[in-house]
């Protein structure tokens, strides 16, 4: 059995985040990826502007918007910034390019690696693998077996349903139509020479095959041709309670550091990876990013618990949401899970 510094289930954005810059440091890291390839994942593809502060380079953003088109049941509003509020980006491209730099770096990266068991000092992986390890990173996502490990329940949580559609779409539109969705949104988010169109909402009160023939009556409204395509789905978990357990640590998804009002959850992930890295190598480090992040996600989610309240109550809750946007009485800035200013 070979013991690592740290080990990190899952190889997304914020494990690969994690395990670069705890590599960087000189510690011996391994990724363990139950899938056989890094990158791909169902996702709309959407990052904040808070990620401009990422050092990613600008080959990987696939389309950068100044201008958001919301519609709702009563409003239509276009939201403007002289700086782009959205940029999209291909999860598989950014997958391997945070692969290549992790491996740079130092990372060892073990792909159809299905964990099965985690005791205190060992991880478990099918066919008999074994794996000791001073420090353990859950970063696998929404159904996380560290989560579970760690005795974590999971209550808040999500669905996303995406079509990849191709072609040429000039516009980023939200579709809040709560007597479709609830108190979710549809989305046409686009790419190089494609769109991400789907919906989300919270899978308490839309259930996936009735949230599928919203979106399917949502787009035959708008001449979307969706139903001749194969949809993909994603759980999306939003329920944080906590990331720091000694040495051990969930981030992302894993966390429910994903914005329960908007499903957004790759920044969020990043950033959590890195401060996870920066307590591990400190354990006197304060993350104030941490702290900003966590009061962001809970600020979307009593926005979210505001418009479950009810039928008519969701609608005013978003139809205020709009109209405060639309009028600048809140920044548009202000529904990013970004945090205000780097530590």
């Amino acid at each position: 059995m070979k013991n690592f510094h740290t080990i990190i289930v899952g190889g997304g954005p914020g494990g690969l985040a994690c395990a670069t810059l705890l590599a960087r440091q000189g510690k011996d890291v391994l990724v363990l990826e139950r899938n056989s390839t890094i990158g791909p994942k169902v996702c709309a593809g959407g990052i904040p502007s808070a990620a401009m502060g990422l050092d990613f380079p600008e080959t990987l953003w696939e389309r950068s918007f100044t201008r958001q088109y919301i519609s709702s049941n009563w409003q239509h509003a276009m939201i403007q910034d002289t700086d782009p509020i959205i940029r999209t980006v291909d999860r598989g491209r950014l997958g391997r390019w945070m692969e290549e730099r992790a491996v740079a770096a130092g990372v060892t990266i073990t792909t159809n690696a299905l964990v099965q068991k985690i005791t205190p000092k060992v991880v478990h992986t099918r066919g008999g693998g074994e794996f000791g390890y001073d420090f353990l990173v859950g970063a696998d996502g929404s159904s996380s077996l560290v989560r579970r490990h760690l005795g974590i329940p999971i209550e808040r949580i999500g669905i996303g349903i995406n079509y990849q559609t191709p072609g040429n779409f000039p516009e980023m539109q939200w579709h809040l139509n709560t007597d479709l969705f609830g108190n979710g949104y549809a989305w046409v988010f686009p790419h190089q020479d494609t769109a991400s169109i789907g919906v989300y909402a919270r899978r308490s009160t839309s259930k996936p095959g009735m949230l599928l023939n919203s979106l399917h009556q949502w787009a035959a409204q708008h001449n979307l041709e969706l139903k001749s395509r194969q949809p993909q789905a994603a759980l999306i978990n939003f329920d944080f309670r906590g990331w720091h357990f000694g040495n051990r640590f969930l981030i992302g998804d894993a966390a429910g550091l994903a914005s329960g009002l908007t499903g957004e959850g790759i920044y969020s992930a990043i950033v959590s990876g890195e401060e996870a890295a920066r307590t591990i190598l400190d354990a006197g480090y304060e993350s104030k990013k941490m702290i900003q992040l966590i009061k962001k996600h809970q600020q979307h989610a009593r926005i979210l618990d505001l418009a479950s309240g009810g039928k008519l109550a969701g609608k005013l809750i978003l139809e205020s949401l709009i109209f405060c946007l639309r009028t600048g009485l809140i920044p548009c800035r202000a529904l990013e899970m970004g945090i205000d200013q780097p530590s």
